[in-house]
């Protein structure tokens, strides 16, 4: 009955997201956030230039269903499978439901981040501190005033996780878990790029605000945001009940079993795949700034990291990419 509901539920995305059927095409994950489909967009044209597919796909899903569409084959490839977000990724790999290729980065860090000039400060902007004691979660408790919404309000607003996100239910146990709910009201922004919106705007306008955020962005690129500490990592069940901090965690790249049998000279290409969170913002901000979609900021990354495409490829595959880079 499960297989039947996500198969039909994959259906529907299918229908909706105008999926051609062309057997000629990689369906990739798109989980909701920038990195991943500037990942896909890599692996995409790479696929295309040098494998012989006529293009690519995404399908677009939460953290759970886009996991669970990899199990059930309805999914290809997923270039950011944030391991630790996924209470079963690891039952799921020794169970040999999927596919894991290896790590795409690990230096990356996730949690409630705050703006500097609120804890120091900014002289240049006229700024005062308003929390200069700010360091840790907890120590919000002290500080609802700061972040209310509006000055008739007694509580103060932590901006959250996007809905359907794995690191939005931990990040909402941790809310109970610290007792944060006597203080807070805990807001859920629609999308990514609300949540982006929301944060760049307080930070231009020089506005106290604490919300989730995670790296690599071209948000934290960008501006410059604290992350608050937390208590020290302990081990994944505490983790996932939201008792100690977000801490770095393996991003990894995991195929279907039917895509590792279909293809798996493409596999071994995406198991070379590696990449770092300061390549990525990089790419991310250079999108951001140049007002460019994910296709264009591929090519743009290929050229300057070209020595990746060594590093991924054999020099056939390799002159192949180039060539579609000139």
């Amino acid at each position: 009955m499960k297989k039947i509901l996500f198969s039909l539920m994959f259906v529907i995305i299918f229908i909706l997201t105008g999926c051609s059927g062309n057997e000629n095409k990689i369906v990739f994950a798109d989980a909701g956030w920038d990195s991943i489909q500037f990942h896909n967009a890599v692996a995409g044209y790479i696929a295309v230039e040098a494998f012989g597919y006529s293009d690519y796909e995404e399908v677009r899903g939460s953290t759970p269903i886009t996991h669970e569409g990899l199990l059930q084959g309805e999914i290809d490839v997923h270039m950011e499978e944030w391991s630790d977000n996924i209470p079963s990724y690891f039952e799921d790999k020794e169970a040999g439901l999927f596919v894991d290729l290896g790590i795409n980065f690990d230096d990356n860090y996730q949690g409630l981040y705050v703006p500097r000039y609120v804890i120091e400060g900014d002289s240049e902007r006229g700024i005062e501190p308003l929390a200069p004691d700010l360091k840790t979660v907890e120590d919000l408790k002290k500080y609802p005033h700061v972040f209310a919404e509006n000055k008739n309000s007694e509580l103060g607003r932590i901006y959250g996780a996007i809905p359907g996100w794995e690191a939005d239910q931990i990040l909402y146990r941790k809310y109970e878990a610290y007792g944060l709910d006597e203080y807070y009201e805990y807001f859920r922004p629609g999308s990514d790029a609300a949540l982006s919106m929301v944060l760049a705007d307080a930070y231009l306008e020089g506005e106290p605000i604490v919300g989730y955020y995670w790296e690599p962005t071209w948000l934290l690129g960008k501006y410059d945001f604290v992350l608050l500490e937390d208590r020290p990592y302990t081990n994944r069940e505490d983790f996932q009940n939201g008792l100690t901090k977000m801490p770095p965690m393996e991003i990894r790249v995991a195929v279907s079993n039917d895509f590792n049998e279909k293809d798996p000279e493409f596999c071994e290409f995406l198991s070379k795949y590696q990449t770092t969170s300061e390549m990525i913002s990089e790419a991310l901000a250079y999108a951001q700034d140049n007002k460019v979609d994910f296709k264009a900021t591929a090519k743009w990354f290929l050229n300057k990291y070209n020595h990746l495409i060594d590093e991924w490829l054999d020099a056939e595959k390799a002159e192949m990419v180039r060539g579609g880079l000139k």
